[in-house]
């Protein structure tokens, strides 16, 4: 052994480690540096180069060796360099490698390629096609390695247009045919969805191997054209070439997205006759076939009969259970998993926090969440996603926002679950404050943030709101389309105004789109306007738009809302006459519900009787409600009793008998009814009504004293509660549902929500200007007289949203006729 290579040896003894052969930078571009393609090196470059392969893996022993280059002055030695550049760039040190690489006033094309492949390697494209360009400008040669590398480098920018200046390269050398090169093309050229553009050079390409005919066959699957996909196949098959793993898991792939379950089990067999069968990747294929299409027993069977199974088997059969709801199975597997030794990721863990929120289990979510945490997961964009989501579905908005707040990077789709949380657990004003940081921030919202952005605001009746999320919609183009429209026409009717409604729904083009008149039916009916949803009817009919099951929900409810009994009968009969439309339970609910307001108990009754299945909880609901409205005490009764052996744990039905008995004065079955209730763990809901000021939402509950300015609040309601007798009115004490004095009765009337909610916005709003109340339960009998003469005293229109419909109060008068 020389001196020299003692010296280094001694060197890099000195460090602890492990012997390796020098990494390849890949299995081309290695081929090609050769000791024949360059001079033949000098002793002496010889022992430099041994040292470099056998130290190639401590960066310091390789300085070391780099010292010894430079003192031997054979820095110019490109054979050497290129050894240096490619193992400087295997380590990272690609500051090193472009030192010795610049050293070189002539480098050549191997040099160069060595230089290229260490900047993608490091994932440092702009550097190789910053290099590439000076190659091509500097003259020097560009072989088909130089444009692999750069098209790669193209292809992870998504530089479509630099990609297309290697491809003219690659076709003015002549070189697009060859089979590496090609190759790289067509992948290149189907992910930008020039499929046509791959096909033509895979014909013309004059040698192909099974890597070629994979990425055609690939470019077919992912444009979706399944039929190519498969006549390249069996072309491939034809010219003798056998197909690899890959080849079927492409296949199995244009079966799962086409939905073709006889033609993937096809797939599956020819599988097993090419000897397949015991091939993971394939399997795990066919485990997420099979799960796609709810094949849930054989996704089992497959992945049951693997012989071996990796996390991504395991993490596909995790996931199939939980797209099929069957949740117990995927924790099930979970346990078998963990048993068997296997460790698990946060691809596992998002299956499982999705099968959480889909049964709104909160315990396991929450362990699950601690499983994250304790094995530090880094909670990534998917993983937070689906944490917030599983904490909104099942109420738990603190936890949610917990998680959210602490992301490091939030993506459109992590805020939109974000706002969805919000807006769906009631937390509109949230929602909506949820978007305007999100925009601060710069995420740009999709079409599911703002369409859930403006439920969120129908949800609340906050109309300014929503007009203000009606502008975003313009400014982003997205207004005209069929679902923003749909839910712009639900939130200007929710918040009142019909009229803006009728705009969205007459604006724009003719739509086909069955939805949207939907849309405008409930619209109107919500508002008491049952003709005008009935004529909207006769304009789809016009217009040759078949309605389905919701059109006739919907029209039915109008026609119940506006006392249409006759037109509803006649629409209900026309479902399966005239649309061969068999009626649903909710269908024969909402006829009940038209009968029952009537008073018309023995049609409602003898209905019943003749349905084609036993009445549900809405049917007798219906019933029901329709028995207090009319004092029906009696019957009332009996349908409480067969309401409560289907659902005794429902506290509306405990709160309806309660007012039943309540009208009639029986106060000793109120209280006997109350303490049912109170054994059995259940409260009666909150009433509350709220109204929207200058962009901020107050809330009222009866009697509150919570407002700031809650004296004026109520100094006013006693002036108007004066203005009102003078001008005729006489309490319905009736509506008080407890055994007290008639003085007491008359105090609790005046305390209601609603009044409070009235006397607040008449106080802090211009003259003349509408006002608009948000209630969640039904307004009571006194509560809509007292309205009725508030608006003909204060000469202004006021707008009521209870849990049924609209009131549009104005001059004395309610839209809805004393009809609700």
């Amino acid at each position: 052994m020389s001196s020299l290579s003692l010296h280094v040896h001694h060197l890099v003894l000195k460090i602890p480690f492990k012997f390796s052969s020098l990494c390849s930078f890949s299995t081309h571009a290695a081929s090609s540096i050769t000791a024949a393609q360059l001079n033949p090196p000098p002793p002496i470059v010889h022992e430099l180069v041994l040292l470099l392969q056998r130290y190639s893996k401590r960066l310091v022993c390789v300085k070391s060796v780099h010292a010894q280059v430079i003192t031997n002055n054979v820095s110019e030695d490109q054979f050497l360099g290129t050894k240096l550049v490619t193992v400087y760039s295997d380590l990272g040190s690609l500051a090193d490698a472009r030192n010795v690489f610049d050293q070189f006033s002539q480098p050549k094309t191997i040099l160069c390629n060595t230089m290229i492949r260490g900047y993608l390697r490091n994932e440092r494209y702009s550097e190789t096609l910053g290099l590439f360009r000076i190659m091509g400008s500097s003259g020097l040669e560009i072989d088909s390695y130089t444009c692999h590398f750069a098209l790669k480098a193209c292809s992870s920018l998504s530089d479509y247009e630099m990609g297309m200046e290697v491809v003219k390269v690659a076709a003015d050398k002549e070189m697009e045919r060859e089979k590496i090169l090609g190759t790289a093309i067509i992948c290149f050229l189907v992910k930008f969805g020039k499929i046509d553009n791959a096909r033509g050079l895979f014909d013309r390409m004059t040698e192909r191997d099974v890597v070629s005919w994979n990425s055609i066959i690939g470019g077919y699957v992912q444009a979706s054209q399944f039929s190519e996909a498969f006549d390249v196949y069996f072309r491939m098959r034809n010219s003798g070439i056998t197909p690899s793993p890959i080849t079927i898991v492409s296949l199995i792939q244009s079966c799962i997205t086409s939905g073709d379950l006889e033609l993937g089990k096809c797939v599956h067999g020819c599988a097993i006759g090419m000897g397949m069968g015991n091939d993971i990747l394939v399997l795990t294929s066919l485990v997420n076939m099979y799960s796609n299409m709810g094949e849930i027993v054989s996704a089992f069977w497959v992945f049951n009969t693997m012989p071996m199974r990796n996390l991504v088997s395991w993490n596909a059969m995790i996931s199939g259970c939980v797209q099929n709801g069957f949740v117990l199975e995927s924790f099930a597997l979970f346990n078998r998993l963990l048993r068997s030794g296997g460790g698990f990721d946060s691809r596992t863990m998002v299956s499982l926090i999705q099968g959480c929120s889909r049964i709104a289990d909160l315990d396991n979510g929450k362990i699950l969440h601690c499983c994250i945490f304790r094995r530090g997961f880094e909670l990534n964009p998917i993983l937070s996603t689906a944490l917030v989501d599983l904490y909104s579905k099942c109420g738990a908005v603190k936890q949610a926002s917990f998680v959210f707040e602490r992301m490091k990077k939030r993506n459109v789709i992590t805020w939109t679950a974000m706002l969805v949380g919000l807006a769906q657990n009631g937390y509109a004003d949230e929602a909506v404050k949820c978007f305007f940081q999100m925009q601060e921030e710069g995420v740009v919202g999709n079409s599911v943030t703002l369409v859930s952005l403006v439920h969120s605001c129908a949800h609340s009746g906050c109309l300014r709101k929503g007009r203000s999320v009606h502008a975003h919609l313009i400014r982003c183009g997205h207004a005209f389309d069929v679902v923003n429209r749909t839910s712009l026409i639900d939130m200007y009717a929710k918040c009142g105004k019909i009229d803006s409604a009728e705009l969205i729904f007459n604006k724009g083009s003719a739509c086909e789109d069955v939805v949207i008149w939907n849309s405008m039916i409930t619209a109107y009916g919500i508002h008491g306007l049952g003709k005008q949803a009935v004529s909207v009817y006769g304009r789809m009919m016009e217009e040759e738009i078949e309605p389905n099951e919701t059109s006739f929900l919907s029209l039915l409810t109008a026609c119940s809302h506006s006392g249409l009994v006759e037109d509803g009968i006649r629409l209900f009969h026309s479902m399966e006459k005239d649309h061969k439309i068999t009626p649903a339970k909710k269908h024969y609910a909402c006829i009940v519900d038209l009968l029952s307001r009537a008073g018309r108990f023995q049609e409602a009754e003898a209905l019943i009787k003749q349905m084609p299945f036993e009445p549900g909880c809405s049917i007798l609901e219906a019933l029901l409600n329709g028995c207090r409205t009319h004092k029906n005490i009696e019957l009332g009764i009996k349908t409480a009793d067969r309401l409560l052996c289907l659902d005794s744990m429902n506290p509306g039905i405990y709160v309806v008998l309660s007012n039943i008995y309540a009208q009639a004065r029986r106060w000793d079955a109120v209280n006997y009814v109350r303490s049912l209730m109170r054994a059995r763990g259940l409260k009666k809901t909150p009433g509350y009504s709220s109204i929207e000021l200058e962009n901020q939402v107050y809330t009222f509950f009866a009697g509150d004293d919570s407002h700031p300015k809650w004296a004026e609040i109520y100094q006013y309601l006693e002036n108007l509660r004066l203005e009102v007798e003078a001008s005729g009115y006489v309490p319905d004490t009736s509506c008080v549902l407890r055994d007290v004095d008639e003085p007491m009765k008359m105090k609790l009337l005046w305390g209601h929500s609603e009044r409070l909610a009235i006397s607040f916005g008449l106080l802090s709003t211009p003259a003349g200007s509408p006002i608009r109340i948000t209630k969640n339960l039904r307004v009571c009998d006194d509560c809509h007289n007292v309205t009725k003469y508030i608006s003909k005293i204060v000469r202004r229109e006021l707008i009521v949203r209870d849990a049924n419909r609209f009131h549009h109060f104005v001059d004395g008068n309610c839209s809805c006729k004393d009809y609700w």
